[in-house]
């Protein structure tokens, strides 16, 4: 099977591409904020429990204090820049492609889709650290009365410029290549594999459900590889205390 590019309008794919991109924000979301709240939470001091002691009681402790709101805050950034997000990574595997292999009649060989993969999470880390910074900040802030520093995407970002300038938009690059990079080279390449290997004879495309399969095994390796990167990532981007990591 070659990995010959049948030619599709540029606006279809990043149309299409954003809309899905907005659908995965939309369903994953109130995820990502209890995956943040866990991540960010401080150490318990002594003889007083955590703050949340795993997923289920973060999501009904935010639901009591916060509403259903809570589990949506800081969404308004990713929606913003899942768009261009999937726009460049998907041209970021295209360039990456043509990096480790210049002959299109050649099939590429999985490590070949891996690094291909990793040029996409480079290119992505540009849009995706600001939006990550934002959307982090937001999470975090806590509900039922307490101080809340930042009114919404736009406020967040202009305070970040006024008291850092642009290195505090862009702070916890390294932490989000370090996540992207791998996870993103993981992503790819096993879609690409689990793609070919579940087309049935005589086919030359997937059936909806299977390319879900294929999608959602992908993507469950990715956040494999990513998590560890992503915590720290969380960490450095919410300024946590006590924790002293290398920038």
């Amino acid at each position: 099977m070659s990995d010959k590019v049948v030619p599709v309008s540029p606006i279809k794919n990043f149309l299409a591409g954003g809309f899905g991109g907005m659908c995965l924000v939309t369903t994953g979301h109130p995820l990502d904020t209890i995956k943040v709240r866990l991540q960010t939470q401080p150490a318990a001091e002594s003889g007083k429990p955590l703050t949340y002691t795993g997923t289920w009681d973060c999501l009904k402790k935010i639901i009591k204090h916060e509403g259903f709101k809570g589990l949506y805050k800081g969404m308004g950034a990713p929606i913003v820049g899942v768009a261009p997000i999937f726009a460049l990574s998907f041209f970021g595997y295209g360039v990456g492609k043509q990096m480790v292999n210049r002959d299109p009649n050649t099939e590429l060989s999985p490590i070949q889709r891996f690094f291909a993969g990793c040029i996409s999470g480079v290119m992505t880390t540009v849009i995706m650290t600001p939006g990550e910074r934002i959307k982090c900040l937001l999470q975090i802030q806590q509900g039922a009365g307490a101080t809340v520093k930042y009114a919404g995407p736009l406020d967040c970002g202009a305070k970040l410029l006024k008291e850092g300038g642009i290195r505090s938009i862009y702070k916890g690059t390294c932490a989000t290549l370090l996540r992207d990079v791998p996870a993103s080279g993981m992503y790819f390449m096993t879609y690409e594999l689990l793609k070919k290997a579940l087309i049935p004879e005589n086919c030359t495309s997937l059936s909806p459900l299977c390319t879900m399969f294929a999608g959602g095994v992908a993507g469950i390796l990715n956040w494999a590889v990513a998590i560890p990167a992503d915590v720290m990532k969380s960490r450095l981007q919410t300024g946590m205390p006590r924790i002293l990591l290398l920038q």
